[in-house]
């Protein structure tokens, strides 16, 4: 016998077709709902915009300090006793009150919308055009990538900003698209570079399992942070400040609240603890430290930038933070004497700046080295500590030593590089450092030595993708832009990853174009005279 099969139920076919019960009245629920809500939305506005307006004035009251609460707090009840005395002042206040709430909690657009407009589609339609020859082979039997195809097939996600500029993307690719190669992947970076606008730092995230790039804008890092005392152990370092995504440790730092409120919440990220009054507010912000010692991998650093790129502020401020732990002695191949602040200070054995002093100063450095070798080998063999002197780090900074060079190769002297075989080839043993730093366009005049030996590498001032490379031995994972800040840059530690780098800023203090509070900032760090130095003259006048 056929078995007869069990009728459907019609979920509402043909028109005149009744629903089952059960659907009917969950349609007529949602349809009640939906009703509801369009009447009620803009109580919910209006609440919901309350709220936030509560939310704000409670955050102003907690960050007032102690002794100007009592004041805010008079001027807030004389404003509302004359606004009741005014005619149609509550009514008045009562309106301006709801307008508030109303626009504070009005419904806003999501931030990456499935569906964008139409200038935001011409732009993805355009960049999906741009994309074709490079994502396209004729063999492919259906390509995602063609002429006059569906964009919207290959970017998964995307964002606009108020002018309509990409700040997201993320798009798939082929298979057989290269992209182990890098100079394949250079193709695509600077083509996505130039149809999402210049001008702006863009992070690429290649995902090679998936076929899939992220194109991200990254936001300026912060210029507002000033020398001071890092709260480092000692042997670390700290170059400058990154990215959060970039490390896993975070500094508390003092920066000016002008130029950090633009950044506070990408740049500086999470975990902000503001100080009270109006002086600078403290952030937590992602360092870049540089860690030396008898077992570090990079205990040499190697600087390169455009001329007013910030190399010597690097230099300066490398200085102040060695000064607490140990000695530092400074060449000043340049003779530019932004180094005299550093002057007959405690710690500082010497500044130079003239090529007789600077032969003495680097030849006395090689046999220091061999001392501290000698020292420690001694100690070592009899079982003991090495003496506290040869704990105690040298630190040697040298600015522009392709000057040095030029000058002694003029005179018929020594090359000043050559006296820095021993410090950078057993520096690491005898505790010695040893920072360099010079222009970009001088960089084949550097000895063999300092670039074999340096391992720590930063580049500053405004670099191209190639020249990045050339100094770092890795290509960076943004595009640089042509115009940066002095300190901005990029730094890599040995066979480590690329990271931007924003060097604190540490000026001269004795020039007059400086501000007040970067000098200051600068003084303070400074250490006190050492007696046994011989003081510089007094000023004319002063």
């Amino acid at each position: 016998m056929a078995r007869r099969p069990l009728p459907r139920l019609r979920l509402g076919g043909a028109e005149g077709t009744p629903l089952i019960p059960s659907l009917r009245g969950r349609a007529f629920a949602r349809t009640a709902a939906d009703g509801v809500a369009d009447v009620l939305h803009p109580l919910v506005a209006l609440s919901r915009g309350l709220r936030l307006l509560a939310a704000i004035g409670r955050r102003k009251w907690m960050e007032l300090p102690g002794e100007r609460r009592g004041p805010v707090f008079v001027l807030v009840v004389a404003c509302g006793f004359v606004l009741f005395l005014l005619p149609y002042g509550p009514l008045t206040a009562a309106i301006s009150l709801i307008g508030a709430a109303g626009w504070a909690g009005r419904g806003r657009a999501p931030a990456a919308s499935g569906t964008p407009g139409t200038d935001g589609a011409e732009r993805l339609r355009t960049l999906y055009e741009a994309l074709v020859p490079y994502f396209s082979a004729a063999e492919d039997p259906s390509p995602l990538y063609s002429h006059g195809g569906d964009w919207s097939t290959v970017f998964d996600s995307f964002a606009f900003d108020e002018d309509g500029r990409l700040t997201r993307l993320r798009l798939r690719y082929p298979a057989y698209f290269t992209d182990g190669e890098p100079a394949a992947r250079t193709r695509i970076e600077q083509l996505l570079y130039a149809k999402s606008g210049r001008g702006r730092e863009y992070l690429f995230e290649w995902d090679e399992e998936a076929n899939g790039l992220s194109l991200t804008v990254l936001p300026a890092l912060s210029t507002a942070i000033h020398a001071q005392r890092f709260v480092t152990a000692p042997g670390e370092t700290v170059l400058g400040f990154t990215d959060p995504s970039s490390v896993q440790r975070t500094l508390p730092v003092l920066a000016e609240p002008e130029s950090c409120e633009e950044t506070a919440g990408d740049a500086v990220g999470t975990g902000v603890e503001r100080a009270t009054g109006d002086g600078p507010e403290t952030h937590d912000v992602p360092p870049v430290v540089w860690r030396t010692g008898p077992r570090s991998t990079e205990p040499h650093l190697l600087a390169l930038g455009q001329p007013g790129s910030g190399t010597t502020t690097l230099l300066r401020s490398i200085a102040l933070q060695a000064l607490p732990h140990g000695e530092v002695l400074v060449v000043d191949g340049g003779g530019t004497g932004e180094y005299a602040c550093l002057g007959g200070r405690t710690g500082v054995l010497a500044v130079e700046s003239g090529l007789a002093g600077m032969l003495a100063t680097l030849e006395w450095a090689g046999h220091e080295t061999e001392r501290r070798l000698i020292g420690a080998n001694r100690a070592r063999q009899l079982g003991h500590a090495p003496p506290d002197d040869i704990q105690r780090p040298l630190w040697i900074l040298l600015d522009r030593p392709s000057v040095m060079s030029h000058l002694a190769a003029a005179d018929g002297r020594t090359d000043p590089q050559e006296l820095l075989a021993v410090p950078l080839r057993h520096g690491r043993a005898a505790n010695v450092r040893v920072v360099v730093a010079d222009q970009l366009d001088a960089a084949e005049a550097l000895s063999d030595a300092v670039r074999r030996h340096t391992r720590a590498r930063v580049v500053l001032g405004p670099v191209s993708a190639e020249q990045a490379t050339a100094v770092l031995g890795a290509p960076p994972h943004t595009t640089p832009t042509p115009e940066v800040p002095p300190g901005r840059g990029y730094a890599r530690l040995g066979a480590g990853p690329v990271h931007r780098l924003q060097v604190p800023a540490t000026p001269d203090p004795y020039d007059e174009a400086v501000s007040e509070a970067e000098r200051q900032a600068v003084l303070r760090l400074l250490p006190a005279p050492d007696p046994a130095a011989p003081q510089a003259p007094a000023p004319v006048g002063g």
